[in-house]
């Protein structure tokens, strides 16, 4: 199932969003010093233009204090999004939302090395650790591998000009806009996800692309092991669960045999008809 987003589609959820940017925005200066103004395409075109970028290295502190890397995530995929922990409203229901993909990810991924997710202040004035820490207690998100980081201003600016991410301050404390980033194995930008609200499949099926290798080879073991994962591991709506669901190859079995009798049977047939004239 190809989930990707168009431009098209991806500038209709940017515009719902409730804290997302309006027409112009005096943040633009932050990514183009020349900007007069920053309007949604704009902020989607640079988001999009992420895409493929090798990220680096960036160091941060988490939420208990201690130097985090963030090149020690290399060799899985990842997930970063960026809150400040002051928001009410978007970045709650953004990590909440996410909460839920990561948990059905979890599932569908189980029995892979799986990934890591970063959740990121971009606030430096107030998104201490502590204040991380608290955020996500008090959304109740996390687990196993999921990072609540803060950093100084000269690595936010850095991360966000890479990942595409934009925001500016306003009367609410920050407009920005509703991101989500996926990144590859090798540490590249791999998909961009956009909205405050989104269903699951829109984060777990990058990551099977991932994870699994939709371009991995039928000829291994392995690889057909792993295609077998990609293409039966099903998204059921109505569990917000993914399952194993073989059914397809069950199908494509099936099916192969029936054409298989049919086949035979023609052939013999023909063989039949054949001696047949030769007797005659």
């Amino acid at each position: 199932m190809d989930t990707r987003p168009s431009i098209l589609a991806a500038a209709m959820i940017f515009a719902a969003a409730a804290t997302v940017l309006p027409p112009a925005a005096s943040h633009a200066q932050m990514i183009n010093p020349e900007a007069a103004d920053l309007n949604e395409q704009q902020a989607l075109d640079f988001s999009q233009a992420a895409i493929g970028r090798q990220l680096g290295d960036f160091d941060f502190v988490d939420s208990f204090g201690r130097p985090f890397v963030m090149q020690q995530t290399l060799g899985r995929p990842l997930i970063i999004n960026l809150v400040y922990s002051s928001c009410r409203h978007a970045c709650p229901l953004i990590v909440e939302t996410l909460d839920e993909a990561v948990d059905a990810a979890r599932g569908a991924l189980r029995g892979t090395p799986g990934f890591s997710v970063l959740t990121i202040g971009f606030d430096t004035a107030a998104d201490t650790p502590a204040r991380m820490h608290a955020f996500a207690s008090a959304h109740g998100v996390g687990g196993p591998d999921w990072h609540f980081l803060s950093a100084d201003q000269t690595t936010i600016d850095r991360l966000t000009r890479t990942t595409g991410f934009t925001f500016y301050r306003s009367s609410q404390g920050f407009d920005h806009l509703s991101q989500i980033t996926v990144v590859d194995k090798a540490g590249a930008i791999y998909r961009q996800i956009y909205g405050e609200s989104f269903d699951p499949p829109l984060v777990v099926e990058p990551l099977k692309d991932l994870v699994y290798g939709r371009a991995a080879s039928w000829s291994s073991v392995d690889g057909l092991i792993n295609k077998i994962r990609l293409f039966c591991t099903i998204y059921d709506p109505s569990s917000n669960r993914y399952r194993f669901d073989y059914s397809p190859f069950i199908g494509l079995a099936v099916g192969f045999l029936a054409l298989s009798v049919i086949a035979t049977v023609l052939i013999r047939a023909w063989r039949s008809n054949r001696a047949s004239s030769r007797n005659a």
